[in-house]
């Protein structure tokens, strides 16, 4: 069974209310920072700058399993200078929102897909599962909690990290015996400021993001550090991201470092690459199928050549490329480049209607057809 096919089965199984899962990470007395002061937080906030009051926790021994699960004051770990995270980067993380709706109710998109890649990242990394309840029960005591922290302006959510990390105090190439689960939030306002302006690409044939048989289907900080210098070296030619192509052949598109990737034909057909196991599969990317698919778009999973791309390009066959991922949803690539070649690519409607579409929905605009929105706290406050 494919990754993906693994997570959309998950994300298909009945949960229990928020408030159930909750129960999973009791927590203290809850003491709010003043409303003025979140508000002014909220509406300062610089993506992943300000943390909520709270933070969910777990801890994982072999004798025993998932313990101390608990909501805590968010504050610094302790930690000893062997911690194996600090030597051997045991560590995975995921990328969640909690939305907002019109009637004031709080909710999140898809956790159970997140859920189910979070445990494969653990797999492939050597590191324990957490049960789908648990990973959801501390997203749902966590918002639940801090709710106050969630933004009601338009286009803001609050995001949200869950996390591992390896934590036996041992210095020794083999797994942690021990292990850390946190889940922390952060308020973003929107990513767009409004004009939806499209970014530019620089394809990379100096650096790949992963091999076959590498972590590229894992999420985890040892990919992002390996994309930090080729961002560095983007940046100074002046772009904001950088695209990956295959380490086999070095000729076709795999993704962004964080983001995955759609090709928009004349004709109407969207192509996107196939995940041939180098490629991280993402909640977004899936979403964005079934919604193309359902607008009559025949949408591809395949190879992606840049040479046959950019020769597209500059025919007019293919008329828009676009990104996806958790923080911007929908990212409208404006100019792709590397060091024989820039095109420049308007934007376009399937990209507009696609982030219109998708972001309607998370924020309680549009109807849930596809049962993917998951209710954190009641238009009540239960």
């Amino acid at each position: 069974m494919s990754p993906e096919i693994r997570f959309e089965e998950a994300a298909k199984l009945p949960l229990g209310s928020a408030a159930e899962l909750a129960e999973y990470f009791p927590g203290g007395e809850y003491r709010p920072k003043p409303a003025s002061e979140v508000s002014d937080l909220i509406a300062n906030s610089v993506f992943g700058t300000n943390f909520s009051n709270h933070m969910a926790s777990a801890e994982y021994e072999p004798e025993t399993g998932w313990t101390n699960q608990a909501l805590l004051p968010y504050g610094p770990l302790q930690m000893d200078p062997a911690t194996s995270v600090l030597h051997y980067g045991q560590e995975i993380f995921e990328g969640m929102k909690a939305y907002r709706f019109p009637d004031g109710s709080i909710w999140t998109f898809r956790p159970a897909y997140n859920a189910a890649r979070f445990n494969a990242s653990a797999e492939r990394m050597a590191m324990p599962t957490i049960p789908v309840e648990q990973f959801i029960g501390s997203l749902a005591a966590l918002v639940r909690t801090d709710r106050d922290w969630v933004p009601s302006m338009p286009g803001a959510s609050l995001y949200l990290r869950p996390m591992m990390i390896g934590t036996e105090a041992r210095i020794g190439v083999s797994p942690s015996r021990s292990y850390r689960y946190l889940c922390i939030a952060t308020p973003v306002g929107p990513y767009f400021s409004g004009d939806f302006s499209p970014v530019s690409i620089w394809v990379t044939q100096k650096y790949h993001r992963v091999g076959p048989g590498c972590t590229g289907t894992a999420k985890t900080g040892g990919n992002y550090a390996a994309s930090m210098l080729p961002q560095k070296e983007a940046a100074a030619l002046g772009y904001q991201q950088v695209c990956y192509l295959d380490a086999k052949t070095g000729k076709n598109l795999e993704e962004l470092g964080g983001m995955n990737v759609f090709v928009v034909h004349q004709d109407g057909r969207v192509r996107t690459p196939a995940l041939t196991g180098t490629i991280l599969a993402g909640g977004t990317r899936s979403s964005i199928i079934t919604l193309l698919e359902k607008q009559g778009h025949q949408v591809e999973e395949t190879q992606i050549n840049l040479e046959e791309l950019v020769a597209q390009i500059e025919s007019g066959e293919v008329v828009e490329i676009f990104a996806c991922g958790t923080a911007a949803v929908v990212a409208p690539i404006g100019k792709l480049a590397g060091t024989e070649f820039e095109v420049e690519l308007p934007v376009g409607p399937v990209t507009m209607q696609t982030y219109k579409s998708l972001t309607d929905i998370q924020f309680g605009l549009a109807p849930d057809t596809e049962g993917w929105m998951y209710q954190l706290v009641g238009a009540d406050g239960e």
